[in-house]
């Protein structure tokens, strides 16, 4: 089991096996052998009746949204129920616990009367005073254990420092209730910012990458050699942080950028540094792709033909988004998925607020009333 620390923090040790085990190891992820095994043992727990959750915490770009991949695809033959919160949502009540029950909502006519009622009201599909918070979370337990009872469930909630208060608190209480069901709730926050979203719950924090892992990631991603000094300077000064390793690499021509030495401006965080990074790569694509982009950025379920619908609106072709794919900043496929959460931060920021107002107007006239 998951050893609980006094802190409410959980123990990735290393031994166990789960039947996610029979998988190659070489999946999981580099430097994160004992979070990855820690979540192996919660999914296995959870698999066997013994419901558990987690709340991955750390700093942007230390590779929360990694670790919830890989709980994902370790989760084969489950029902994965996910949400991301949204930083333009966060005033929305229920918006970030819609995304996480929409797929099991046709569910709901298998719950106690005055439950399914609550859940019915605050998703919009019948009238009714807003119910009674507690009422909800009943609500949302019952389906969730409706769900595992035919198949496991996990439900991955990534940057949950943007979750509306009322779907914070409704998964929340819903996690701390847990007991034998086979569902397990996996959440990312980041610290500085979410650190009293989802308290109370085991947490697993993530620190940046030891020294040798840190290296052996820089070294993947710069072409040429690199002289060990100015390789040691930089592992020091981006703390281990993953995505400051990959993404800072992005900006240099070659190796003869490095020649000179190289040290990141301490008067930032490393997230604000990649931020801007991730701003000034956006500002660099054409304006008709730019505006694809923020919209997409203000569209939190991900959904394809809604993003077409709304640039038909904003009189914008669709292919307009391919040198953002071609940039590596999102994905468009079943899903619009962007590289990283920053990446979505950093578009919505960006934008002037004509812009972002014009956006959403696009996504409204372009959802099904």
């Amino acid at each position: 089991v998951l050893g609980r620390r006094p802190s409410g923090s959980l123990t990735a040790r290393e031994g166990g096996t789960t039947s996610q085990d029979r998988r190659p190891r070489s999946s999981s992820l580099l430097g994160r052998r004992d979070e990855c095994a820690a979540l192996d043992r919660l999914l296995s727990d959870a698999q066997a009746g013994q419901s558990s959750g987690a709340v991955l915490r750390g700093e942007a770009g230390v590779g929360k949204s990694a670790l919830l991949d890989y709980v994902s695809d370790r989760a084969t033959h489950w029902h994965v129920a996910s949400a991301v919160g949204i930083e333009s949502e966060m005033e929305l009540a229920y918006s970030g616990l819609h995304q996480l029950c929409a797929p099991m909502i046709d569910r709901r006519d298998r719950l106690p009367p005055p439950q399914r009622e609550a859940l019915s009201t605050v998703f919009g599909l019948s009238d009714g005073r807003p119910p009674d918070r507690f009422l909800v979370g009943l609500a949302v337990l019952t389906l969730f254990a409706e769900v595992a009872e035919h198949q496991p469930l996990v439900c991955i909630v990534d940057d949950a420092q943007w979750l509306d208060r009322a779907s914070s608190q409704v998964l929340g209480f819903v996690a701390r209730r847990l007991h034998a069901e086979r569902i397990a709730v996996v959440c990312a926050a980041r610290t500085g910012i979410g650190d009293d979203v989802l308290a109370g719950l085991p947490e697993l924090p993530l620190q940046g990458l030891g020294d040798n892992d840190a290296r052996a990631l820089l070294l993947s991603h710069v072409l040429g050699p690199l002289d060990d000094a100015v390789c040691d300077q930089i592992v020091a000064e981006s703390h281990g942080n993953p995505l400051a390793l990959r993404e800072l690499s992005r900006a240099w021509g070659g190796p003869g950028d490095l020649a000179g030495g190289f040290g990141l401006p301490g008067s930032q965080p490393v997230p604000g540094k990649i931020q801007q990074r991730y701003a000034q790569r956006i500002l660099e694509l054409p304006p008709e792709t730019r505006l694809l982009v923020v919209a997409a950025a203000a569209e939190p379920l991900g959904d394809p033909l809604l993003l077409d619908r709304a640039a038909e609106v904003l009189g914008v072709e669709m292919t307009a988004i391919h040198p953002a794919v071609d940039a590596q900043l999102l994905e468009v496929g079943t899903r619009v998925e962007f590289a990283h959460p920053l990446v979505r931060s950093a578009a919505y920021r960006s934008a002037t607020h004509e812009v972002r107002q014009r956006v959403h107007r696009a996504l409204a006239a372009a959802t099904d009333p």
